[in-house]
């Protein structure tokens, strides 16, 4: 006779909270988290309160007042934004589009295996970006004035004097130039290190298919180079947006201050606004559209970029 089977009650067994999984998770965690925390602090809650600063009237002391959309009315009619909207426009694109051009043409000397003390050279160039935007606008400042160098050189070449620190176009040369010479060494790093990840084979193999340095320039290094020349775009153009501390400096040390006409930048618009009048509530509408111009611009630069650079049929060729 068999006997009868019996069934066991099956015993589960309770999984510890902290698994290996859970464990990694919250160490990964705790790891980045330190990041968050300061952005939240420093960078997501200005953005915030800058937005919610935009729809009221305040003067940092008295109580906040809700105004709607009347800061932004306020800077729309006024002429003053405009023409810093138009500066600043001007002002990026004569400091940015030379800086990139020379950027790239130094880059491309560095890498020459014809160059010696690169090292040297590279130290040379990255010295302007590390160097106080304070003490090199007062040099320039010095360098443009009405008996400064530049005049002293132009004199000399048979020229009359240039209005560097009043005149429309003066202001923006000087500014623009000063830009120019902070960060062209700076881009050429860049540029250096994309050049530099470009395999050597191909160089070669371009060669040996009869490729002269041109071809070569516009069918290998710029195309392999395009992501190097867009993060540098970008960079360039969200830096021009904000230029202050130059026109600030430089406007300053002829004793009529950095919002005249001539030199006036959206953020120092902004500066004054809040800083000078009082009127943090223009001020922030101020910052909130620097903020969208900024993301239409950088879009705009990476559809640009990204057409030019395109699936390009020439490299068929």
């Amino acid at each position: 006779m068999a006997e009868p089977i019996t069934v066991r009650p099956s015993v589960s067994v309770k999984k510890p909270f902290l698994t290996e999984k859970r464990r990694s998770n919250i160490t990964a965690y705790t790891f980045i988290a330190p990041f968050f925390i300061i952005f939240s602090i420093f960078g997501l809650y200005p953005i915030v309160f800058t937005i919610y600063l935009s729809f009221f009237k305040w003067d940092a002391l008295g109580p906040m007042k809700y105004v709607g959309l009347k800061n932004y009315d306020l800077i729309i009619s006024d002429p003053t934004f405009w023409i810093s909207f138009s500066n600043t426009l001007i002002m990026g694109v004569m400091g940015t589009i030379p800086q990139l051009i020379v950027a790239l043409f130094v880059a491309i000397m560095l890498n020459s295996a014809l160059t010696k003390f690169k090292k040297t050279f590279r130290i040379l160039y990255f010295m302007p970006n590390i160097t106080s935007i304070v003490a090199v606008t007062l040099v320039f400042s010095t360098m443009f004035g009405n008996n400064g160098m530049i005049n002293w050189i132009l004199n000399g070449l048979g020229l009359e004097n240039v209005a560097f620190n009043s005149g429309w176009w003066g202001v923006k040369i000087a500014i623009s130039t000063m830009v120019m010479w902070r960060w062209t060494g700076y881009n050429a790093i860049i540029f250096l290190s994309g050049l530099q990840s470009i395999p050597i084979d191909l160089y070669e193999a371009a060669k040996i298919d009869g490729a002269n340095r041109k071809q070569q320039l516009m069918y290998i290094t710029l195309p392999l180079l395009k992501p190097f020349i867009i993060f540098v775009t970008l960079l360039s153009t969200i830096g021009a947006l904000q230029l202050f501390t130059e026109p600030y400096v430089f406007l300053g040390q002829s004793g009529t201050g950095s919002t005249r006409e001539e030199g006036v930048t959206m953020v120092t618009y902004l500066y004054s606004e809040a800083f000078r009048n009082g009127f943090f509530g223009t001020a922030a509408a101020t910052a909130v559209m620097l903020l969208l111009i900024t993301i239409v611009f950088s879009v705009l630069n990476m559809i640009i970029s990204n057409r030019l650079g395109g699936d390009s049929k020439g490299g068929k060729a």
